[in-house]
């Protein structure tokens, strides 16, 4: 076979060619497949309410916005933390935030979640690489573990009947000279030596 020079050069140009856009293309796909931010994660609640997750990047930081919505509310959330500084994030980023998903779903509202969320792959990495939530559409009051929970009151004894009055002494009266010795005096005062006895009982049968 016999190939003119024009023929060989255009045959090498094109093999050029493809050479350098081939690799450009591999690695425009592995790009893309790789980027879990054009690719939202879905899921439905136990509530039945439609959710999406969608990841950002916000310099070093990572932010999750979980938005739900059904036929009767519609409400959303957002979570921001640095996963990055978890290894096996690093290796597979999009199943850390199905792994979040997976807790989610079973919940009645997706905003209910904890407020810190450290997935199963990156439970033993540091508290830096878990998602902290960060705001959302509706108020959420948190409560410190760390505050102290305020002092019971002390438990008083339950009023008893009131005590009466105290009764106050009664007078007693002054005991009575006897009268005995009373008739006695007199009968020695007015009756003769013998008949004493006698007016000393008669006196004391008057007196009493």
């Amino acid at each position: 076979w016999f190939f003119s020079p024009e023929f060989l050069l255009c045959v090498a140009l094109l093999l050029l060619l493809a050479c350098c856009l081939w690799p450009a293309e591999a690695q425009g796909e592995t790009g893309r497949r790789k980027n879990i931010w054009d690719d939202p994660i879905q899921f439905q609640t136990k509530a039945k309410d439609k959710c999406t997750m969608i990841i950002t990047g916000q310099r070093e930081y990572t932010r999750l916005r979980i938005s739900c919505q059904s036929n009767k509310r519609s409400y959303w959330c957002e979570y921001i933390g640095k996963p990055a500084m978890c290894r096996n994030y690093n290796n597979n980023p999009r199943h850390y935030f199905s792994q979040m998903m997976w807790g989610l779903r079973k919940l009645q509202n997706a905003c209910q979640a904890p407020r810190t969320i450290k997935p199963q792959m990156c439970r033993r990495a540091t508290d830096e690489s878990q998602m902290v939530f960060s705001s959302a559409s509706f108020s959420r009051p948190w409560e410190d573990p760390n505050r102290p929970s305020p002092p019971k009151p002390a438990d008083r004894p339950s009023p008893g009947p009131t005590d009466p009055d105290p009764v106050p002494p009664s007078k007693e009266p002054s005991p009575k000279p006897p009268v005995q010795s009373n008739a006695r005096k007199l009968a020695e005062q007015y009756c003769w030596k013998s008949l004493r006895g006698v007016c000393a009982f008669v006196i004391g049968w008057f007196k009493n």
